[in-house]
């Protein structure tokens, strides 16, 4: 098979399978709408949510329902948060990310959690089981104060409770400087005669209705979660509304993940703990964990931990909060090509200092590394177009005998010891570093909003003039040239021919970084494929 034709099914492949995703999120399996009472308005009037917590019994995992009305709102202002957190049942309800606005240079920022309509999302949490104050229904906590502002390296937003019986539940969310870790302490104090058996759960509840992506940058939202023996799962928004999850595992952890972003419950990592799932008013997706069962004796005071990620997909920062949850900053199947590519271009712009020139330099080395790779497709293509007088004598004989012009072909490269897929096999070969960098640059949160030169101020954004788009276009029209055509099909010579084209229109809606990366790749390939056609003719080798 001709080189163009390998060409022409790859990129028909890779528009396939983006064109199968988009028709998955407009034809696929969607939520049901709501009916009945369940209105927006409903949730909108009930930001936290009281109708869906968990309740422990025999399996751990089942769901009381009430509807008790709303608390009021404390707020709270870190160097990383702002975020509201509702004294009834303690829940935070809505988490603006400080350091990172809707758009670059915008005053709106980013909006992680949101307590209403159809952008529902929202962190719960409390103690069920026995004698948990979640059991019976959402409690009202006590607070001295409505607003928290972070002044030094901690700060400690306290929710205090006391039961009838005279148990005292003291809610602690602490918050560090430059973190987007929120630790959640419950220290209770059993002031009572008889001993209290309780468990802590933690859970994100999210609107289904609202998806991310396009065709071209499928990016995921919805649920994931890790146990021992599987460390990173994906469990779609599909997933919850066919199965509810259930998994007892050492560790884990809970999450809703979104592009850069990720909200996550992570629980004590040396206990046993469930992870569940459930699909609220037929709109709601909800994924989070039950812990250990405590007991508290008589007089004693014991403390029960957790940690609530609200923030970026910073994989650093993610790994030393629990195993695998550095994998929410999904790089699909070759995450493992991904994360060494991805170490590499952070180490590299930690040197210059610029997303922008760190993509360069790494698409030199990835380039300059694949060399002899790319020097063998470009040999096979030059003997390729060193046969063509060849083939098109051949197929003046033949005329309209494919079977016999076929035989012909085949005679001809077994005579001049020419393999036709020799030219594709090196590109195949390559194909995975360049799939496994495109999801670097495409989930790399340190590239959303990342200055380069001139006018691409935001990598992660299309190029506002379409230089880019226009250069690439131009490179590959230039690449092809280089090419032999060999196909006999006039139709699929003139799709050939189309492809730079269409491939333009693809890099007019892609970030700017991607389109860098292209862009640098086609140019070094066209000087890589001149000085090995210029090395080959030294050699008296006809390249053309």
């Amino acid at each position: 098979m001709e080189s163009q034709r390998s060409f022409l099914f790859i990129g028909l492949a890779m528009v396939g399978f983006l064109l199968w995703q988009q028709w998955q999120v407009d034809y696929g399996p969607q939520p049901i709408q709501p009916s009945g009472n369940t209105s927006q308005e409903a949730f909108i009037a009930n930001p936290s949510g009281t109708e869906d917590i968990p309740v422990a019994s025999a399996d751990g995992q089942t769901i009381q329902t009430s509807n008790q009305p709303t608390g009021k709102l404390i707020s709270v202002v870190t160097d990383t948060l702002i975020l509201n957190i509702d004294t009834k049942g303690g829940d935070v309800v809505s988490a603006n990310l400080v350091k990172y606005p809707v758009e670059q240079d915008s005053e709106e920022l980013y909006s992680l959690l949101r307590p209403n309509g159809d952008k529902l999302f929202i962190a719960q949490s409390g103690l069920i089981g026995q004698d948990g104050v979640d059991a019976k229904g959402r409690p009202t906590y006590l607070t001295t104060q409505d607003e928290y502002t972070l002044q030094g390296e901690t700060l400690t937003v306290p929710l205090t409770l006391v039961t009838p019986d005279g148990m005292k539940v003291t809610k602690n969310f602490i918050f560090s400087k430059g973190s987007h870790k929120i630790d959640v302490s419950y220290v209770v104090e059993n002031n009572t005669s008889t001993a209290k058996q309780m468990q802590q759960f933690g859970q994100l509840k999210q609107s289904m209705l609202e998806q991310d992506g396009s065709m071209f940058m499928p990016v995921y939202r919805g649920g994931a979660y890790s146990v021992e023996e599987d460390i990173y799962e994906k469990y779609t928004f599909d997933d919850m509304t066919d199965k509810n999850l259930r998994e007892t595992t050492k560790a884990g952890w809970a999450a809703m993940i979104e592009h850069y972003f990720v909200s996550a419950w992570v629980p004590p990592q040396d206990q046993t703990n469930k992870l569940f799932s459930t699909v609220k008013q037929n709109t709601n997706g909800v994924i989070g964990f039950t812990g250990e069962s405590v007991t508290i004796q008589a007089g004693e005071t014991k403390q029960i931990n957790s940690i609530l990620y609200l923030g970026p997909k910073d994989q650093d920062t993610l790994e030393q909060l629990a195993r695998g949850l550095d994998l929410t900053v999904d790089y699909g199947f070759l995450w493992m090509i991904s994360k060494y590519l991805f170490y590499f271009l952070q180490w590299i712009h930690n040197i210059v200092g610029n997303w922008g020139y760190a993509i360069i330099l790494i698409t030199i080395v990835v380039k300059g590394a694949m060399y002899p790779l790319t020097k063998k497709q470009y040999e096979s293509m030059a003997k390729m177009r060193a046969l063509k007088p060849k083939m098109d004598a051949l197929k003046e004989r033949c005329g309209d005998d494919k079977q016999k012009l076929q035989k012909g072909m085949m005679e001809l490269y077994k005579k001049d010891k020419v393999n036709p897929m020799g030219g594709c096999f090196p590109l195949l070969l390559q194909m995975p570093i360049f799939l496994a960098l495109y999801w670097v640059l495409l989930e790399s949160v340190e590239l959303r909003h990342a200055d380069f030169i001139f006018w691409i101020t935001d990598l992660s954004a299309k190029d506002p003039y379409f230089v880019l788009p226009i250069l690439t276009g131009a490179s590959m029209y230039l690449l092809q040239k280089l090419q032999p055509m060999t196909m006999t099909d006039p139709m699929q010579q003139k799709i050939m021919q189309f492809m730079p084209v269409a491939m333009s229109l693809f890099f007019f809606i892609f970030p700017a970084g991607l389109v860098l990366y292209w862009l640098v790749s086609n140019v070094i390939t066209l000087i890589q494929a001149k000085f090995i056609y210029a090395s080959m003719e030294k050699r008296g080798l006809q390249t053309k």
